[in-house]
C-alpha cells in the first residue's frame, strides 16, 4: 500500500522576519514528509506564521481562522497550526477563541511544529507549547528558501531596545548574536546555491555583537561578507540610529557588494516625541547620520518608518517630522499610523489622538513623501543600472511588455528586455528612461545582460534548500569554501 503524502500550506504575516521563520518552517515540514500543495487544492496542514504589531492583526487571524472552520469540520484530519508574534501574545487564548486550531507554538519554539503536529494527531487534541525563551537559533534549523536569487540570513534575534510603542521585544526576548563564523558560512552556503544577494537581518541589526562584547562587530561583519566570492549584493534591515556608527558607514562605502541603500527608522522628527518613545536619539545625531552616509555615499538611497499619531502629538511635533522628511530626502518611506498595543507602555499613554486627527495628518505626510520620492525618481532619468530580475515585482509586466527587478539601491525597475528575456536572477544593466512616482522605467534595449547560475536554477525551479548552520566560529573572515555537487552545496 502507497502511504499518501500530506501537504502542508504556510501563511505569513508581518516583516521580514516572519518571513525567514517562514522558510525554516518549510524547511522543516519537508523534512518530516510534507509536500508544498499544489495550486489551489486544499493542504492537509495550514500554519499560520502572524505578528503583533498592528492592531488589525488580531482581527485578520480570528477571521481567517474563521474561514477556515467549515473546512475543519468537513475534514477532522486536517491540521491548522498558529505560530509567530501573535500566538506567542495570545498564547492559550487562541485555541478559546477557535478550538479547531490544532497546534499554538510561539516565536522561541518554531522547531518544535512537526512534532507539536503529530502529538496533536496522536492525542486528538491541541497542543499550545509557548516557552519564554529561546529554544535554540532558528539559523540551526533547514531552510527551503523562497527565492533562487535572494536569501535572508539572520544574525541576531530579540531586542534590548525598551521603545514604549512596539510590543516586539516582549515577543521575541532579548537580543541573542550568532557568532560570525555562523552567519558568513550561512552566506557561503547560499552563494555556493547561486544566490546573489544576501540581507542580513536582525531585530535591530546594527547593535550585532553586543552579546560577544564587540562594539564594532556589524561593521566587521559586512567587510567580511565583501570577501566571499561570488556575493554581489549585501543588504541589512533594520539598523537603529542609536546604535549606527561611523565604521558602519565606512564599511558600507569601501566594500563593493554592500548596497548602498539604507532603511532608517525615524519614527518622529519631535525630540520631545522621541524622549516619549523612548528612542534614545534625537533629531540632530538622526540628521547627522543621514549627512555622513551622503557624504560617503553620495547615491545611497535611504528609505524610513514613520509613525503619525502617537499619543500627545501636536501640529508642532508633527510639523519637525515634515521638517525632517524634507531635510532627509528619502527615496520612499513607510508610515503608519499609530496602533495601540495593549501591554506596550504607550497604550496608557493620556493624549491618544482621534482618530481623524490623525488621519489627516497621515495623509499630508504621505503627499509630501510621494512628491520627495517622485522627484528622486526623475533624478534618475539617464542613469544606467544594474538591475537582478525577479519574479513577482512587477504587476503588470505582462500587459506591459515588461520585466521587473531591483536596482542596487533598491529601486524597483520595470524594463523592455529586449529580443530574449532574462530569466530571474540574471543581471541586466540598462538606462532609466522614466521616473514614476514609486518606481523607474527602462523603455530602451538593455546595455548588458548577464546570465547567472540563480538564473539557471530559477529557469529549473530549483530553489535553493539549506541545512542548519551551527559552526560556532567565533571570528571574522571569509569562511572555507562548501564543497559543490552539480551545482549544489554539501550540508
Amino acid at each position: 500500500m502507497v502511504a499518501v503524502t500530506r501537504s502542508y500550506q504556510i501563511r505569513t504575516f508581518g516583516c521580514q522576519m516572519n518571513v525567514h521563520d517562514s522558510e525554516r518552517l518549510a524547511g522543516l515540514l519537508e523534512d518530516a514528509g510534507l509536500e508544498p500543495v499544489a495550486g489551489d487544492s486544499p493542504a492537509d496542514v495550514v500554519v499560520f506564521n502572524t505578528c503583533a504589531v498592528r492592531e488589525n492583526a488580531d482581527n485578520k487571524l480570528y477571521g481567517t481562522l474563521g474561514h477556515l472552520a467549515p473546512m475543519k469540520a468537513a475534514n477532522p484530519d486536517m491540521q491548522i497550526a498558529v505560530g509567530g508574534c501573535l500566538a506567542q501574545k495570545d498564547q492559550g487564548e487562541i485555541v478559546r477563541r477557535a478550538p479547531w486550531v490544532d497546534v499554538v507554538f510561539g516565536t522561541h519554539n518554531i522547531g518544535s511544529l512537526p512534532v507539536l503536529l503529530d502529538r496533536a494527531r496522536h492525542n486528538r487534541e491541541a497542543q499550545v507549547e509557548i516557552l519564554d525563551s529561546l529554544e535554540t537559533f532558528p539559523s540551526t534549523l533547514p531552510a527551503k528558501r523562497d527565492s533562487a536569487y535572494s536569501g535572508w540570513v539572520s544574525i541576531s534575534v530579540g531586542c534590548n531596545n525598551t521603545c514604549t510603542f512596539c510590543i516586539v521585544p516582549s515577543l521575541r526576548g532579548k537580543e541573542r548574536d550568532r557568532r560570525p563564523g555562523e552567519v558568513l558560512a550561512e552566506v557561503q552556503a547560499l552563494v555556493a546555491e547561486g544566490v546573489l544577494e544576501v540581507t542580513l537581518l536582525g531585530q535591530n541589526v546594527n547593535s550585532y555583537g553586543v552579546e560577544f562584547g564587540d562594539r564594532l562587530a556589524f561593521g566587521k561583519l559586512l567587510r567580511s561578507c565583501g570577501s566571499i566570492d561570488g556575493l554581489e549584493r549585501v543588504r541589512f534591515t533594520s539598523p537603529h540610529p542609536k546604535d549606527f556608527t561611523d565604521d558602519v558607514i565606512a564599511a558600507m562605502a569601501e566594500t563593493p557588494n554592500v548596497c548602498h541603500s539604507l532603511h532608517m527608522p525615524l519614527q518622529s522628527g519631535s525630540d520631545r516625541l522621541l524622549k516619549e518613545m523612548r528612542r534614545s536619539y534625537r533629531t540632530a545625531k538622526y540628521l547627522g547620520i543621514i549627512e555622513k552616509v551622503r557624504a560617503a555615499m553620495p547615491d545611497a538611497a535611504i528609505t524610513t518608518d514613520i509613525i503619525v499619531g502617537f499619543p500627545g502629538e501636536t501640529e508642532e511635533d508633527f510639523q519637525g517630522t515634515l521638517d525632517v522628511v524634507r531635510e532627509s530626502r528619502f527615496s520612499s518611506a513607510f508610515t503608519f499610523q499609530y496602533s495601540k498595543r495593549p501591554g506596550t507602555p504607550a497604550a496608557s499613554l493620556p493624549d491618544q489622538l482621534p482618530k481623524e486627527v490623525v488621519q489627516e495628518r497621515f495623509d499630508r505626510l504621505v503627499v509630501l513623501q510621494n512628491e520627495m520620492t517622485h522627484t528622486l525618481n526623475r533624478e534618475q532619468v539617464g542613469r544606467t543600472v544594474e538591475v537582478l530580475v525577479a519574479t513577482g515585482e512587477g504587476k503588470r509586466d505582462a500587459e506591459t511588455h515588461r520585466m521587473s527587478g531591483r536596482a542596487r539601491d533598491g529601486r524597483l525597475v520595470h524594463f523592455t528586455p529586449g529580443a530574449t528575456a532574462p530569466r530571474p536572477g540574471d543581471v541586466v544593466s540598462t538606462v532609466i528612461t522614466y521616473g514614476a512616482p514609486h518606481y523607474l522605467v527602462a523603455d530602451g534595449e538593455p546595455v548588458s545582460w548577464r546570465r547567472t547560475l540563480a538564473g539557471d536554477r530559477s529557469e529549473a525551479g530549483i530553489k535553493p534548500r539549506t541545512a542548519g548552520v551551527t559552526l560556532g566560529l567565533p571570528g571574522f573572515g571569509t569562511p572555507e569554501p562548501l564543497p559543490v555537487v552539480s551545482g549544489c552545496a554539501v550540508q
